[in-house]
């Protein structure tokens, strides 16, 4: 062989090796070292969070008992009233229609009185002298007094389309005053509005809503998904927007029996016990959060929600468990509650097991979920 042969030879060779080396290195695998965590006992505490706001638990609203014009407005939104307190007062503006009519009703019953007077007298006369019957006195007699009570009715009519009322209680039918103690919300209406008396056909305008703010109840909504989970007396937390840092001890009073659906879900009205503070004044109306416990496990075996894998096939939850050094186990876990960090395993694991803390998922990890 000629000394250019070898060359080439020894050439070819080294590539080849070279070849073998960069492959070697480029399919070798490290070895990838697992971090281990063992099982703990902790409490778990499932809550779920229900919007509200904060509102009074008495709250009235005062009406007046006739139509007319507000003629004064006593008091301001926000002050403090006693039962019996003067709010505003309504003037009557009659309607000239009725007013008339009723006042023609009045001459028409002047007259039967008068015509009632004559024939009483005339009968009475006779009827003294033993002219005619008794029985023929006493029914003209009672025409006489039927007609001086119709008389009074049509002159009440005509009274209380006028003023508001008949005789002394005219101030209370004008006079607006409030039917309980507390503080006053709103005034929706002002000097010159007309308001409308309550009726069996109308509500009837609104003058004040009255609300003893010492007793404050939250009011909010949750999802039928978890309303089977709410106990009545149960003790939660209320958030209040308008107070930051500050939570305020309330006690579920109830949960209302048929829900009402927003949104594509169904929500169920519930209602608490708000305990209050001196220190804070709590408006109506304030937004509110309220955390409700459902669950609370304590001391129970648990691990951390990022240790679990799931089969792919089966979506069973498993751990893989350390059986010696760098070699693990897969292990399916029966779990309980969550709190969205820690879960309680029911069965799979014991408190000295070591499970595998996962590093960033490998392609070979992928295959084998």
């Amino acid at each position: 062989m000629s000394k250019r042969a070898k060359i080439i030879l020894i050439g070819i060779v080294l590539l080849f090796i070279g070849a073998l080396v960069w492959f070697g290195k480029k399919n070798a695998k490290g070895i990838v070292a697992f971090e281990t965590e063992t099982p703990f006992r902790v409490t778990i505490i499932k809550k779920t969070v229900a919007t509200g706001k904060v509102i009074p638990l008495e709250e009235i609203e005062i009406k007046p008992q006739i139509t007319g014009i507000i003629d004064k407005v006593v008091l301001l939104e926000g002050s403090k009233v006693n039962k019996g307190d003067l709010i505003a007062v309504v003037r009557v503006v009659p309607n000239e229609q009725s007013l008339i009519s009723a006042k023609g009703r009045v001459d028409n019953a002047k007259l039967r009185v008068n015509n009632a007077a004559v024939s009483y007298k005339r009968s009475k006369s006779l009827f003294d002298k033993g002219v005619i019957a008794s029985a023929e006195y006493e029914g003209v007699e009672l025409a006489y007094a039927q007609s001086k009570q119709d008389l009074e009715n049509a002159e009440n009519d005509y009274l209380i389309i006028k003023i508001g009322s008949a005789g002394s209680g005219g101030a209370a039918n004008t006079n607006i005053i409030a039917q309980m103690s507390g503080t006053i919300l709103e005034i929706p209406v002002k000097e010159g509005d007309q308001v409308i008396q309550s009726n069996n056909f109308n509500a009837g305008t609104t003058i004040a809503s009255i609300a003893d703010m010492s007793k404050m109840i939250f009011e909010g909504k949750v999802d039928e998904s978890e309303v089977g989970k709410l106990v009545k007396g149960t003790d939660i937390e209320v958030s209040i927007g308008a107070i930051e840092g500050k939570k305020f001890l309330a006690k579920l009073n109830f949960i209302a029996p048929k829900g009402t659906e927003e949104g594509g879900a169904v929500q169920f009205k519930i209602k608490a016990d708000v305990s209050l503070e001196d220190k804070f004044f709590i408006r109506a109306g304030y937004s509110a959060n309220a955390d409700i416990i459902l669950v609370k496990k304590d001391s129970v075996l648990a691990l951390k929600e990022g240790l679990l894998r799931f089969d792919k096939e089966t979506e069973e939850p498993y751990v893989e468990v350390e059986t010696s050094e760098g070699v693990f186990e897969k292990r399916i876990v029966k779990l309980g509650t969550s709190d969205g960090v820690n879960v309680e395993v029911l069965e799979g694991v014991v408190a000295k097991d070591k499970i595998k803390i996962w590093n960033k998922a490998s392609k070979d990890d992928e295959k084998k979920d």
